[in-house]
C-alpha cells in the first residue's frame, strides 16, 4: 500500500464523464462551425453508449459478484454506480439543451427537422408514399400475449413500444424496431433553398395504427436498450481463438441490459412493462427530452454543400525528408531517423513504405502488428501482395481489439489466404504495440528497417488522430524489434533489450525508474522536469510515484486527454503538478514522455498510456528518440501544447476542468498552430529544397 490517501485520487469513471463533458463543450463552442458542433454532440452520444456497454456493465457485474473493495478514490462499485447515474442524468440534460440550441442554428441555415404535425399536404402525400413503398415492407410489428413471449430487443436498436387494445378489451404490449437499413433522416420535398426532414421513428408512429389493424393503439413511445457488450472470452479453454471470438461477438447483441432510454412523457405503465420484461431497475431508466440517440447528427452533418458550416479543408503535408521524386525511402532512413507527426504530415508515407517493401525484390521479410485497421486497408492489401510475391510476411492481428473484432477477423482470414503467417495475439494479453519491421538484402548484407508509432496502422483515423511515428534503421532498435517479433510468434524469452522497453515485461519498471531518477536529481539540487502526454492516467503506482516526485520538488506538466485519476494542486502532495486536457478538431492520441535534469534530457514515445491494462495486460512498446534534431522538434510540440489557451482545459483539485484563460495575449490553439506551421514548413522545403531544423525550445 502506498502512503497516499484515497482522497488524493479521482475516480476513473467520473473522470471519463468529465472528458465526455469537454467534448460536449465543443458542441457549444461558438468558434466551431455548425456541422462540426453537430459531430461533437453526436460523439458524446456514441461515447456514452460505449461507456455503458463496457464500464457501467463491468461495475454492475462487480455488484452481482458481491465485490465491495473500494477503488483508489475510495468508491465501492455501488458507490460508483450511484455517482455515475447522477452525473449521466445531468449530462443528458446538457446534451438536449445543446441539441435544441443546434436545432435553432440549423433553422437559421434553413435546415429543418420537423414533427408530423408540421407537415403540409404535399409533404404528407410524399411521406405516405415513402412509408408504404419503402418503410412498411421492412417493418415487423410484434405483439406479446400468452402465445408470444417478449421479444429479444437488439442492443442499441431504436424501437417503438405500444399498448394495443384487443377485441376483448385486453391490453397487449407491442414493439416495432425502427429499421437501421434505411436512413433515419428522411428528406422530404420543400423549397429549393431549404432542407426539410423528418426522423424515421416519427414517420413510423404516424402510421402505427395501420400496423395493428383491427386494434386500437392507446399509447406509444420510443425506447432504446443498451446491453453489456464487454466480451468475456475463455482463452485457456479455446481451441480456436478466432472461432471463439466470432461466437462471442454474436452474443454481444444479447448481453444483460444496463440502460433503458425512453421518450420523455412516455406512458408510465408502458415504461414499467419494459422494465419488468428486460429485468431492469428504476435507476436504469433514463428519460430523454428529444430524439433518442443523437448519433444521427453526424449523418446530418454530412449533407452535401454547406462548406461554410465545416472546418476548412485539411491537407496533410509531405514529410520533407522523403520529399522529391528521386528520394528512396530506404536510402533516406538508412542515413537518418525520420519523424512523422500525423495528421499534420501525411500517413501515406507509412503506407508507401509497406507497398514499396511488397514489390522490392531485395526485401526478404515483413513483420507487422495490427490492432485497428480501416475497412479497406491499403496496408493489409500491401501485406497480402508481399506474401503473394514470395516474401516472408508475419502479421500479428489483435482479434481482441474491442468493437473491431469482426473487422479484424475478416482481415485475418484474408491475410492467411494470401499466404501470410497470421498470429492471433497472446494468451491473456492484447498486442497493442505499433511495430513494423522490414528485412532487406543490400550490398553490405542484411539490413533492417523499423517503423515504431504511438498510433494504429489505420489510414482513415490517421487523418484525425494526432500521433507520432519514427522511421529508423538503428541496428540496436532493429535487433530489439526482431526479438519482440520472435517472442510474439514463437514464445521465445527476451533476455535483454538494447533500446526498447516492452510491457508487460519491463515497461512499468522503466517508467518508475525514470521518475525515481528525477526524484534523486531534485534531491541533489538539480532542476528537474517531467512532461508527459498521454490519453489516460489511471495507474495507482505511477500516480503515487509522481506524487513522490512532486513532493521532492520535481516540476511535472501533464497533458492528459481523457481520464486522469491524479488530483493536482494538493498541498504537500501535488503542488508541483499541472494537468491539462486538449479537445479539438483532432483526437489527441500521441504518448510522449520527456525527462530533464539540468542539461541532461531523455525523450521517449510509446503506444502505452499510464494505465494498469497497458502496463500489465498488453504488449506495449516504449522507444527512445535520440536524434537531437527530432528531440527538439518534439520539445517544441510539447511547449505548444503547454501554451494552448484556446482548446486546453485545466484540471482543478476537485476533479472539474476550467478553460485555460487568455489574459492579454493572443489565443493559441495548438492544433491550428501545428496545421499552419507544417504547411509553411512543407512549402518552404518545396520552394528551396532545404530543410531548416527546429530550434531548441525552453520549457
Amino acid at each position: 500500500m502506498g502512503k497516499w490517501s484515497c482522497d488524493n485520487f479521482i475516480n476513473r469513471e467520473l473522470s471519463w464523464l468529465e472528458f465526455n463533458n469537454r467534448v460536449l463543450e465543443e458542441a457549444l463552442d461558438e468558434n466551431n462551425p455548425l456541422f462540426e458542433k453537430l459531430k461533437f454532440c453526436s460523439i458524446t452520444s456514441s461515447n456514452l453508449d460505449e461507456f455503458f456497454m463496457v464500464r457501467v456493465a463491468s461495475i454492475i457485474e462487480q455488484i452481482h459478484a458481491g465485490f465491495t473493495i473500494p477503488d483508489i478514490a475510495g468508491f465501492t462499485p455501488e458507490g460508483q454506480l450511484t455517482q455515475i447515474r447522477l452525473r449521466v442524468r445531468k449530462m443528458i440534460e446538457d446534451q438536449y439543451v445543446c441539441y435544441r440550441k443546434l436545432s435553432e442554428e440549423l433553422r437559421e441555415q434553413k435546415i429543418y427537422i420537423i414533427k408530423p404535425q408540421e407537415l403540409n399536404e404535399n409533404q404528407k402525400k410524399y411521406i405516405t408514399e415513402y412509408y408504404y413503398d419503402t418503410v412498411f415492407p421492412i417493418l415487423t410489428p410484434m405483439v406479446m400475449d400468452s402465445s408470444r413471449p417478449f421479444p429479444l430487443i437488439l442492443n442499441r436498436s431504436l424501437n417503438i413500444a405500444l399498448f394495443i387494445e384487443g377485441k376483448d378489451d385486453s391490453i397487449m404490449f407491442g414493439t416495432v424496431q425502427v429499421p437501421s437499413v434505411i436512413g433515419r433522416i428522411v428528406k422530404i420535398p420543400s423549397n429549393s433553398k431549404e432542407v426539410t426532414c423528418i426522423l424515421l421513428e416519427d414517420l413510423i408512429k404516424m402510421f402505427a395504427q395501420d400496423l395493428f389493424k383491427g386494434h386500437k393503439v392507446i399509447a406509444m413511445g420510443d425506447y432504446r436498450i443498451t446491453r453489456n457488450a464487454d466480451l468475456t472470452i475463455d482463452e485457456e479453454g479455446a481451441e480456436d481463438l478466432l472461432e471463439t471470438i466470432e461466437q462471442s461477438v454474436k452474443r454481444r447483441k444479447w448481453g444483460e441490459v444496463v440502460r433503458i432510454e425512453v421518450e420523455n412523457g412516455m406512458n408510465l405503465k408502458l415504461i414499467n412493462k419494459l422494465k419488468e420484461e428486460v429485468e431492469a431497475d428504476e435507476a436504469d431508466i433514463y428519460k430523454i427530452d428529444g430524439p433518442i440517440d443523437l448519433t444521427f447528427l453526424s449523418k446530418l452533418a454530412s449533407l452535401q454543400g454547406y462548406e461554410w458550416l465545416r472546418y476548412p479543408k485539411f491537407e496533410p503535408q509531405p514529410i520533407p525528408e522523403f520529399y522529391g521524386k528521386d528520394k528512396d525511402m530506404f536510402d533516406v532512413v538508412s542515413k537518418q531517423d525520420v519523424l512523422a507527426f500525423h495528421p499534420y504530415q501525411s500517413f501515406e508515407y507509412v503506407v508507401d513504405l509497406v507497398k514499396k517493401a511488397a514489390k522490392d525484390p531485395r526485401v526478404l521479410a515483413i513483420k507487422q502488428t495490427l490492432y485497428r485497421v480501416s475497412g479497406n486497408s491499403p496496408i493489409v492489401n500491401a501485406l497480402m501482395e508481399a506474401a503473394e510475391n514470395g516474401k516472408q510476411v508475419t502479421v500479428l492481428v489483435e482479434l481482441k481489439a474491442r468493437f473491431d473484432e469482426e473487422n479484424n477477423i475478416v482481415w485475418a482470414k484474408k491475410l492467411e489466404k494470401a499466404g501470410c503467417h497470421v498470429i492471433y495475439g497472446l494468451l491473456g494479453l492484447k498486442i497493442h504495440g505499433k511495430v513494423l519491421l522490414i528485412v532487406r538484402n543490400e550490398k553490405e548484407g542484411i539490413k533492417r528497417y523499423v517503423h515504431l508509432a504511438t498510433g494504429n496502422y489505420n489510414d482513415v483515423t490517421a487523418n484525425f488522430y494526432t500521433d507520432l511515428g519514427l522511421f529508423t534503421s538503428n541496428n540496436l532498435i532493429a535487433s530489439d524489434a526482431s526479438s519482440l517479433f520472435n517472442m510474439l510468434s514463437g514464445y521465445s524469452q527476451i533476455s535483454e533489450m538494447n533500446k526498447l522497453y516492452i510491457a508487460p515485461i519491463n515497461l512499468r519498471k522503466k517508467f518508475l525508474l525514470l521518475i525515481k531518477r528525477q526524484i534523486e536529481n531534485a534531491k541533489d539540487g538539480k532542476k528537474s522536469l517531467i512532461v508527459a502526454k498521454v490519453n489516460s492516467l489511471v495507474d495507482k503506482e505511477i500516480i503515487e510515484k509522481l506524487y513522490d516526485a512532486s513532493e521532492a520538488g520535481v516540476k511535472i506538466n501533464l497533458i492528459v486527454r481523457g481520464i486522469c485519476c491524479l488530483r493536482p494542486g494538493i498541498k504537500g502532495v501535488s503542488e508541483n503538478i499541472t494537468v491539462r486536457s486538449i479537445v479539438g478538431r483532432f483526437l489527441e492520441h500521441s504518448r510522449v514522455f520527456y525527462f530533464r535534469s539540468d542539461e541532461n534530457e531523455a525523450l521517449y514515445l510509446s503506444s502505452a498510456d499510464w494505465m494498469n491494462r497497458n502496463l500489465d495486460r498488453r504488449v506495449e512498446v516504449l522507444f527512445p528518440v535520440e536524434s537531437s534534431k527530432l528531440v527538439n522538434r518534439i520539445k517544441e510540440q510539447l511547449n505548444v501544447y503547454l501554451n494552448d489557451n484556446a482548446k486546453a482545459r485545466i484540471l482543478n483539485m476537485d476533479g472539474t476542468y476550467t478553460r485555460a484563460q487568455v489574459t492579454g495575449e493572443i489565443a493559441i490553439s495548438s492544433q491550428i498552430y501545428f496545421e499552419e506551421q507544417y504547411k509553411k514548413y512543407a512549402k518552404k522545403v518545396k520552394k528551396t529544397g532545404k530543410r531548416k531544423e527546429f530550434k531548441p525550445i525552453k520549457m
